[in-house]
């Protein structure tokens, strides 16, 4: 592995703890607001009220800046499937501190996920040699990366206006949807802008260029509708169910566009890129593993339930989804 590579995987792994925390301590953020004034899922904005929030935003800039900073030196494909880390780490947090069990075969799950992803890190590609901004911009102005620009723009506004008012309470695909299709384009701008950092850290400064400025106001915006409909999620879904679904969707189409984009497989074999689907059909299976145990208990907290149907009352007071967000306050 490259120094470049190394440097990266371990910014990756620092960015996914801290983001795995963060999903966390946000959603106790949102619970505390949702139960003094209207709640995310249903268009409130009494969340930036509560420190907890906030704690959990810091802790997730923590993360993306990391994760930021991991782009500039290793490629998309090696990067981004190693979010799936956040995902053990929010799974092992949801399970001690909100009270969301995580079942014997989630634990599979995440091994799973840790399998995937070293299989991925060994055999990632080499980050290619970008020698300014403005070979970046040439990369993002090619027809087949605008063409793709196009459609998820086309797409995310067909999610917005027409079918988050639908059902955007009711299917959590919606809201992921949108986090994930404006993700992949954040990522790419992302890792332009880090490129053009470095570039310039190590003294052929590319802020100069207009290209620079684009490639930042792309990522404000994509972040921003990131974050408002992933709040909007997290608020009205599950975390073990947000957490694994945008994994998958985020991680899919990030690799897809980096694939148009950056052209990371070009220089590899057909065995290497083929292991490397490999290791992210691994992880793909973990995350899946994790969700559909997400709503089943350990058989022994089951049978305890059987025997104590009080419990099983408690139990029933953590739905998969809340149906009270589908009420106005």
């Amino acid at each position: 592995m490259s120094t470049d590579n190394q440097k990266g995987l371990a910014l990756a792994v620092s960015s996914s703890l801290f983001i795995g925390a963060s999903f966390i301590i946000k959603k106790k953020g949102l619970k505390r607001a949702g139960a003094t004034g209207i709640r995310a899922g249903v268009g409130g904005y009494s969340y930036l009220y509560e420190p907890l929030w906030w704690a959990g935003m810091i802790t997730m800039l923590f993360g993306e800046v990391a994760n930021f900073t991991a782009y500039a030196f290793a490629p998309a494909v090696l990067v981004t499937p190693l979010g799936a880390l956040s995902i053990i780490v929010s799974a092992a947090l949801a399970h001690i501190v909100l009270k969301e069990r995580l079942h014997t075969l989630g634990i599979v799950g995440c091994v799973l996920c840790i399998v995937g992803s070293t299989t991925i890190v060994l055999h990632a590609p080499k980050e290619q040699t970008i020698d300014s901004v403005e070979k970046v911009w040439g990369l993002a102005t090619e027809p087949a990366f605008l063409l793709y620009t196009m459609a998820v723009v086309a797409l995310v506004l067909l999610l917005i206006f027409h079918y988050v008012p639908q059902c955007g309470h009711t299917h959590v695909l919606v809201y992921i949807a949108i986090c994930s299709l404006m993700g992949s384009l954040s990522v790419m701008s992302v890792k332009a802008l880090g490129i053009a950092l470095k570039l310039t850290f190590q003294g052929q400064n590319q802020l100069i260029y207009p290209q620079t400025s684009v490639f930042a106001m792309v990522v404000v915006t994509c972040v921003l509708t990131q974050m408002n409909y992933l709040n909007k999620a997290l608020d009205t879904f599950n975390t073990a169910v947000v957490s694994p679904i945008y994994y998958v969707m985020f991680t899919s189409l990030t690799i897809l566009a980096s694939a148009i984009m950056f052209k990371d497989w070009d220089q590899q074999s057909a065995s290497q890129i083929i292991t490397e689907l490999c290791g992210f059909v691994t992880i793909l299976s973990g995350t899946f593993l994790l969700h559909a145990t997400k709503d089943m208990g350990d058989s022994s907290s089951t049978m305890a339930h059987v025997k104590r149907p009080e419990d099983t009352m408690e139990n029933e007071e953590i739905p998969l989804r809340r149906t009270d967000s589908l009420r106005t306050p």
